[in-house]
């Protein structure tokens, strides 16, 4: 078969097949077209393959059937619509479906903190046993708990807290289906900041550590919460799966709240922002906590409001159905 020949004699509907495969909206005609097309240059291709398979013409026609294979299949190969729709639908409902398990979990972290903090604030022995001499407590208090903030430069610093925060918060995620890696996160943590807490409250400079963990750990906090709330869930879907199977509900919580997970990624790096450049500012203690608590209003406004719009119009968060594949076994 001579290919030069069979170019010219069936070019015109390979260029067709090719616009009609890019073109962004079809009319009914054109995509009835486009089929009869895909079969005709189908059959083209194994007949060029058989003769010449390895060519740059059997390339580009396999690249514009590829392309016209999906326009029949329906996959999005629109990448920003896709993001949008992570954005302003699947993660605001994720983060909408846990609101109030977010709450809960922030209430039992301030309960464990605030006994810390009184306990380590007004006890002597219990301040020499957690931190030692009182030298060394003067010295947490007007140089280690300040210079951390500042001892490195703030975009390495931002970098380190974002990553560690976002380990933190996906190991949340991933391993809350074991019931007991949540409330041990939760509750480390909260000895960590009740501790720290309570050490400056012994010294009366309780303002000065709020005025530092303030700024950053309004949302820093939050965003654990929200992480430790999505592994609640995964958790307790196993506990009571409902109509389900334990695991089909496992997999529809755990499809949905690894969005919760990806979504945290953005929530920590804004965190560590803040933490980095607005907590060991030179800017007034109102001014600082004010930005924290902007970001965090932020965060409970895109919630509230995208994310209930998102949840009652029936998003949770999981994938599609093209996308998520089977949720069963068939039989």
């Amino acid at each position: 078969m001579d290919i030069d020949a069979f170019s010219a004699a069936h070019g015109d509907k390979w260029s067709r097949l090719t616009f009609l495969a890019h073109k962004r909206r079809l009319t009914g005609s054109e995509a009835d077209e486009l089929l009869r097309l895909y079969q005709t240059v189908s059959a083209h291709l194994s007949l060029i393959r058989s003769v010449a398979p390895e060519t740059a013409l059997s390339s580009s026609l396999s690249a514009a059937l590829a392309q016209a294979r999906t326009r029949f299949t329906g996959a999005r190969s629109n990448f920003m619509e896709d993001l949008a729709r992570f954005f302003v639908i699947a993660l605001p409902a994720a983060f909408y479906r846990l609101r109030w398990l977010t709450v809960w979990c922030g209430v039992f972290f301030v309960l464990v903190s605030g006994a810390y903090a009184l306990w380590i604030g007004t006890s002597p022995e219990a301040l020499r046993a957690a931190f030692g001499s009182d030298d060394r407590v003067r010295q947490y208090i007007e140089d280690d708990f300040i210079d951390y903030y500042s001892e490195n430069p703030a975009a390495s610093f931002a970098g380190a807290v974002w990553t560690n925060n976002a380990w933190i918060s996906a190991q949340a995620v991933a391993f809350g289906i074991t019931g007991f890696w949540v409330p041990m996160i939760l509750f480390l943590n909260a000895q960590g900041v009740g501790a720290a807490a309570g050490v400056f409250a012994s010294a009366g400079k309780l303002d000065v550590f709020f005025s530092y963990i303030l700024p950053h750990g309004l949302m820093e906090l939050t965003a654990v919460f929200i992480a430790c709330a999505a592994g609640l869930k995964i958790f307790w879907s196993m506990v009571r799966p409902g109509p389900r199977t334990r695991m089909q509900a496992v997999a529809d919580e755990g499809r949905s709240l690894i969005t919760v997970a990806l979504g945290l990624v953005l929530v920590l790096l804004i965190s560590g922002v803040v933490e980095a450049f607005v907590t060991p500012s030179p800017l007034p203690v109102w001014m600082k906590i004010a930005i924290g608590a902007l970001v965090l209003a932020a965060y409970w406004t895109y919630t509230l409001v995208l994310g209930g719009r998102s949840f009652r119009s029936g998003a949770t968060g999981d994938l599609d159905s093209h996308d998520a594949g089977y949720r069963g076994i068939a039989v």
